[in-house]
């Protein structure tokens, strides 16, 4: 029995010992943790381009992967291109990848989840995240841009949103995009 106390003892002093001697050497500090001043100040960006959603045809952009027997709950995952202009073959700055889903029973809204990836100019290889509602009927749309990569790291900012033409037969659709952020 006095070995078992005593081991209790040398635990309980070692746990109050070790972690001030530790802390107060700055060993933690030097060997796990850095911490270096940043400048404070951001950059803002802003972007214009045109997201191309083609669920028509022999190549689609954008294909059902949920078709309920309503509307509610249709899914569509999306690798739409990102062009400078409305013309489908204007210059390609990127893609659309994600999904959309009618999200709302009651009116036509989406939830979109998707990361735009650039691949043309200086922003090349970086890339936006956006998730938020989109009701599609509204003259204009604002959802948020939650994170980015690459040249848009730490990006917050909104996406402002609009459609251009919709083919109700087809259900094709250019869609306007401006796009502010903040980033390091």
């Amino acid at each position: 029995m006095p070995s078992f106390l005593t081991s209790i003892v040398v635990s309980f002093y070692l746990a109050l010992m070790i972690p001030a001697t530790v802390l107060a050497s700055g060993t933690f500090s030097k060997h796990f943790a850095k911490t270096e001043l940043t400048p404070t100040a951001r950059k803002m960006t802003r972007l214009h381009f045109y997201f191309h959603d083609i669920v028509s045809g022999k190549n689609p952009t954008a294909i059902k992967i949920i078709a309920p027997k309503g509307s509610f709950g249709m899914t569509a995952m999306i690798d739409d291109p990102l062009t400078i202009d409305t013309k489908p073959g204007s210059t390609v700055v990127g893609r659309a990848q994600g999904l959309y889903a009618l999200a709302s029973q009651h009116d036509s809204a989406l939830l979109m989840v998707m990361n735009f990836a650039f691949t043309y100019g200086k922003y090349n290889g970086s890339a936006l995240s956006v998730m938020g509602r989109n009701p599609v009927l509204d003259a204009v749309r604002e959802m948020p841009v939650i994170g980015g990569s690459g040249v848009f790291r730490f990006a917050r900012g909104y996406a402002l949103v609009n459609t251009v033409r919709y083919n109700p037969k087809t259900g094709d659709a250019v869609v306007q995009y401006n796009v502010t952020v903040v980033h390091g």
